[in-house]
């Protein structure tokens, strides 16, 4: 045999060779047993957008008349505003929350560092605002848990320089264990009490008990969202705007059909944005419309098949999802097919939880399917001007960030395709 054909076969093995990944087991559960604090002591503080150059400060204390008041400036120790907000509490079986405060602070300046105090006493905190114009950057993790590997995604997303989490369901994984949720606001409010994090439901958050309790109580509760700053009806969709974005986060889990509140209220919402002032349009929900997973097929049908044509018709860049515990990216599609005026669509439920990874993909690949593995990771998106944004998704790989997919999308704002669609989008809206 020639050398080099015996080079090149060697080459071709060793390449097949490292390119296998070999996946880690699962990790344990967290432990959470630390020193009690004192009653009045700010508990499980995170952050949230709340409408323009606003924040929603939300933190939990055992002592329930202590103020729902935050204390806030830009230099530590100085705090030359305050801010009054609201309360509540709720009952599960035999579990009993503390006092969850949710107060909003602002007007707030962009790009900027603020140093807070909650209930006038206890430490000091600091969070940084968005900008007011590109480059934004996104975090974006989904399906979290609390589990060792969580952990390691939360300590790479905290090494990524972003400015906002975004996180498209099953947070705690408290499956009715009230406890957890505590928990889990401990576990996350090293980032959630410095960055806003905006979220949307999933499965794990529903805890419905027939004739006892309604879904959703203890995630509405804890986890409030600028719902009715965006003229939403319910805590379970909404939508914001950060730095020429405009985001808007469904409910998998909340009625979609034509006649639900929530369609009613997704044609409302998309009819009042302006590419002019955001130029990326970008949706989140839970459970993904296109999956070549093994796992969760066709549960998003339903709501691919009322909603996917308003998306459609809006000129959707990119739709993020969780649910299926593995990453999957596609190419532009819509109904199934390929299609350059349709949405990028990332499955990003691997975040760290405890029921371990989606392991299984169909064959053969789907045509619109460009990368999909299944491990834990995060992703990051950086909208770098009006119409470019630089993807990328890290695998935990040993414990290090490791950059194993990333692309280059270009926003349909300046396309043939939103010149086009506009007479559909308004067709849908206000009938024939």
């Amino acid at each position: 045999m020639e050398p080099k054909l015996v080079l090149a076969l060697f080459l071709l093995i060793s390449a097949t060779a490292t390119s296998e990944y070999f996946r880690p087991p699962t990790r344990k559960t967290l432990d959470f047993s630390r020193p009690s604090k004192s009653s009045s002591h700010p508990q499980q503080v995170h952050i949230s957008l709340a409408g323009d150059k606003h924040m929603r400060v939300s933190w939990v204390t055992n002592d329930k008349s202590a103020a729902s008041m935050v204390e806030y400036g830009t230099s530590p120790g100085r705090y030359s505003n305050i801010a009054i907000g609201e309360s509540t509490c709720y009952s599960y079986l035999f579990y009993s929350s503390g006092k969850i405060h949710h107060t909003v602070i602002g007007p707030l300046e962009d790009n900027t560092v603020y140093y807070y105090r909650c209930g006038g006493g206890g430490p000091e905190y600091k969070l940084k605002t968005p900008p007011a114009q590109f480059p934004v950057t996104f975090a974006v993790a989904g399906d979290l848990g609390q589990t060792g590997w969580t952990q390691s995604t939360l300590d790479h997303i905290d090494q990524c320089k972003y400015d906002v989490h975004l996180l498209p369901g099953d947070l705690s994984y408290a499956d009715y264990m009230q406890h957890l949720w505590d928990t889990f606001g401990e576990l996350v409010e090293p980032l959630a009490s410095a960055r806003p994090w905006m979220v949307t439901q999933g499965n794990h958050e529903r805890e419905s008990i027939p004739f006892l309790k309604d879904g959703f109580e203890s995630y509405n509760s804890r986890w409030k969202m600028p719902f009715e700053e965006s003229g939403s009806s319910s805590n379970l969709y909404y939508s914001f705007e950060v730095a020429g974005a405009h985001i808007i986060m469904l409910g998998s889990y909340a009625d979609y059909d034509e006649y639900s509140n929530q369609y009613n209220w997704l044609e409302a919402d998309l009819a009042k944005v302006d590419r002019n002032k955001t130029p990326w349009l970008l949706v989140l929900f839970h459970v993904p419309w296109y999956n070549s997973n093994e796992a969760h097929q066709n549960e998003g049908d339903w709501m691919m098949e009322a909603m996917e044509p308003l998306l459609y018709a809006a000129s959707v860049d990119i739709v993020l999802a969780g649910h299926v515990h593995a990453y999957e990216r596609t190419e532009r599609v819509n109904n199934g097919k390929l299609d350059p005026c349709g949405a990028v669509h990332i499955t990003i439920g691997d975040g760290g939880n405890r029921e371990g990874l989606a392991h299984k993909y169909k064959n053969p690949q789907p045509a619109w399917s460009v990368f999909r593995e299944a491990s834990f990771g995060h992703g990051e998106l950086k909208l770098a001007n009006s119409s470019h944004a630089f993807w990328s998704w890290h695998r935990n790989d040993d414990d290090e960030p490791v950059r194993s997919d990333q692309v280059w999308i270009t926003s349909l704002v300046n396309s043939e395709c939103v010149a086009e669609k506009k007479h559909g989008l308004r067709k849908i809206l206000m009938g024939p």
